[in-house]
């Protein structure tokens, strides 16, 4: 097909894009030479973005909705066999039918053992195309679950488009990519451009293979110190690599730049303390002290306050059933040093952030001052019964009987936690409450916790625990 057709069937598409659904067995006919339909359908495609067309099941084009996304969501139960079977047939390309066994198993086995180590030390992760596909087996199903999680969330407060441009930095091998091209409808048009230089854009380009017709990725090559954040985006997804960069505020600040004007970006972290209390630093560093407001789910309820606490907080989702490629891996792991389970990995636990710059927050709430105390102000009230309005930070990090739960309303300067030591019917909104909820708490007991270096309100049978609708 020469440029001459290409651009016959450009123009003929801009045209009836506005009358009806566009049909390649019709186009042909209204292009010299009449090209066969599966040439015309191929030129649509490949033109959808810059036309606006997402392409419909039965085989016709149709402009994208200017409507934003609205999901039916229940969440993630597991990681999908289709996915699955992509990744196992890499492992079978490279190390034959048996590689969870001999030689190949013990290498992928050894690669997770030192990336989690690595880690868990705040090293940086080093890629070559065994460690990648290692990394993929162990952290592809979490992080497929996590971001639908949190994009879930957003799509639920309206700020999702169903024509979406997406930037994923440091996309690795593909977990959140693939989350954001299952969770979206079919009718969304997305393109979608990863920055990966390592070898871990190998299985990242593989896996894409599975996404739908309307998902056009488009893989960067290139360091993200390098790249030149030049266009515009709707959603910059920043998961699971901000520990790993040198600059980390830098990029975070280029990445709002490239902002469009109703875009966010979206920032994920694993759990653990070190990698969940840096994402807070980096987000209070960009929002308290720079260009964006965080729109979920750590709050400022108090103007002219700032939070300068720790800032551990995480959600937890239901586990995952366990992936037939991790049961494969660690059912054949030997040694005395084995333990059951060891690379099976089907946690859904993250911290995240979504920052964007046109001020807009999901909790958009002030508390009376006249009658809601500030844990700015906690030392004052120590030994009191307070009412406190403040968003909760966690699930029960509890070790014994009674539920214990972070706290914020964004101006304390230590840690506060809501420990439920007596349930009842006035309360019970704390314990049902989901992360990032509002909660107006009345007549509680704020003691200090020497052991703990933190501030504890005590809910007993005469505190009074309700939510506060927010949001849409």
């Amino acid at each position: 097909m020469n440029d001459d057709q290409r651009e016959a069937i450009r123009s003929n598409a801009k045209y009836l894009r506005e009358v009806r659904p566009i049909d390649p067995e019709e186009i042909n006919e209204y292009v010299d030479g009449q090209p066969h339909p599966a040439a015309v359908r191929t030129v649509l495609r490949e033109s959808a973005v810059g036309l606006g067309l997402v392409e419909r099941s039965n085989g016709t084009f149709v402009p994208v909705s200017g409507e934003p996304i609205d999901l039916d969501f229940d969440g993630v139960e597991r990681f999908p066999e289709s996915h699955a079977r992509r990744l196992e047939d890499l492992l079978v390309e490279r190390y034959g039918r048996g590689w969870p066994d001999g030689d190949s198993g013990g290498t992928l086995r050894e690669r997770i053992r030192t990336f989690k180590q690595s880690y868990f030390a705040g090293a940086p992760v080093e890629y070559d195309a065994t460690t990648a596909l290692a990394y993929a087996i162990y952290h592809l199903p979490d992080y497929y679950a996590a971001i639908q999680y949190v994009l879930a969330d957003l799509a639920a407060d309206g700020l999702l488009p169903r024509r979406l441009r997406v930037l994923d930095i440091g996309a690795g091998v593909g977990g959140p990519a693939l989350g954001l091209a299952d969770l979206l409808p079919d009718d969304a048009l997305v393109e979608y451009h990863a920055v990966e230089p390592s070898p871990a854009a190998d299985v990242l380009d593989a896996l894409l293979d599975g996404t739908g017709r309307n998902f056009h990725p488009t893989i960067h090559r290139t360091a993200v110190e390098e790249f030149a954040f030049d266009d515009e985006y709707d959603l910059v997804l920043v998961a699971n690599v901000l520990s790993e960069l040198d600059e980390p505020i830098e990029i975070v600040e280029r990445a709002l730049g490239a902002l469009a004007d109703d875009g966010s970006v979206v920032a994920l972290a694993p759990a653990d303390r070190e990698t969940s209390i840096g994402l807070r630093e980096i987000e209070r560093s960009v929002a308290d002290e720079g260009p964006a407001t965080i729109h979920a789910p750590t709050v400022r309820l108090w103007p002219g306050h700032v939070p300068t606490d720790r800032g551990w907080s995480f959600d937890v989702k239901s586990d995952l059933a366990v992936p037939p490629f991790q049961q494969r891996l660690d059912d054949a792991a030997t040694g005395p040093d084995t333990k059951p389970g060891e690379f099976v990995n089907i946690d859904v636990q993250y911290s995240y952030s979504i920052l964007r710059t046109d001020g807009r927050r999901r909790i958009e709430f002030t508390p009376d001052a006249g009658r809601t105390a500030k844990m700015a102000d906690a030392e004052r009230h120590v030994a009191e019964r307070v009412d406190l309005v403040a968003a909760k930070l966690s699930h029960s990090l509890a070790a014994g009987e009674n539920p214990l739960f972070k706290i914020s309303d964004g101006s304390e300067r230590t840690d506060h936690y809501a420990v439920c030591v007596r349930e009842s019917a006035l309360n019970r909104d704390l314990l049902a409450a989901e992360y990032g909820a509002l909660l107006r708490f009345e007549n509680g007991l704020l003691l200090w916790n020497d052991d703990e270096d933190a501030y504890n309100l005590v809910v007993d049978a005469e505190t009074v625990v309700d939510r506060i609708p927010v949001g849409p």
